[in-house]
């Protein structure tokens, strides 16, 4: 895929317009600027500038919603952030709670030749080392299936889909009780008023808080 010249700030916010839609399907600007950090008139002026490029559409006070354009650009971005994870994740044994940093700046200057073979190299990978789907070459991408372990009943017997990467402190702490893409969890009990999660991990015991179960997508476990 060709990219559009656009600078670092600009393929920044096109990722964070794509999560906001993935997670909640809106992006308005008031989130936006949560989510980045900035300040709402800066996020005003950005979307414009997206706007003026056909890569968003943009209504004062209802937020922002990608064009075509605009969405494959940024597949195109999440697909090289989520390839370079991996690679470093499992050619250069980076832990996993680093390499969301690393591929941050990477991402913006990364070649399409470099890409290409990275993704060879690592066999056409779908999953990035939290569980995140990596968009195709063509920028398809796989929607997750499953749900927010907060959501999930007692009893569920479940496997961990995707893990949020955002803050290496939680991966970590995550790390520690083995919660990686893929493992079993048996979900015992459920705190009332948003109290902590009780789980069964490797036949080990845990207590997990709400806010880190809120980071975990998980999938009710085949019979």
């Amino acid at each position: 895929m060709e990219r559009v010249a656009i600078s670092q700030a600009m393929q920044d916010y096109l990722k964070a317009i794509y999560k906001l839609h993935e997670q909640n399907g809106q992006a308005p600007t008031s989130a936006l600027a949560e989510m980045l950090g900035v300040a709402p008139a800066s996020v005003t002026n950005m979307c414009k500038k997206l706007a003026e490029l056909h890569l968003v559409e943009y209504e004062p006070y209802q937020g922002v919603r990608f064009t075509p354009a605009g969405q494959k650009l940024a597949l195109e971005i999440i697909r090289h952030h989520r390839l370079i994870e991996l690679y470093l994740a499992e050619a250069l044994n980076v832990p996993w709670d680093r390499v969301h940093e690393e591929a941050e700046r990477l991402e913006h200057v990364i070649s399409e030749d470099l890409e290409e073979r990275m993704a060879a190299a690592l066999g056409d990978p779908q999953f990035d080392p939290h569980g995140a789907p990596i968009p195709s070459r063509s920028g398809a991408i796989s929607p997750q299936s499953g749900g927010r372990l907060v959501d999930m009943r007692p009893g569920d017997r479940l496997i961990v889909v995707e893990v949020d990467d955002d803050d290496p402190e939680l991966l970590r702490y995550l790390g520690s009780m083995g919660l990686y893409p893929g493992t079993k969890v048996l979900l015992l009990a459920r705190a009332p008023f948003e109290g902590p999660l009780t789980l069964t991990i490797d036949q080990t015991q845990h207590n997990l808080g709400y806010q880190a179960a809120k980071s975990i997508l998980v999938a009710l476990q085949e019979q």
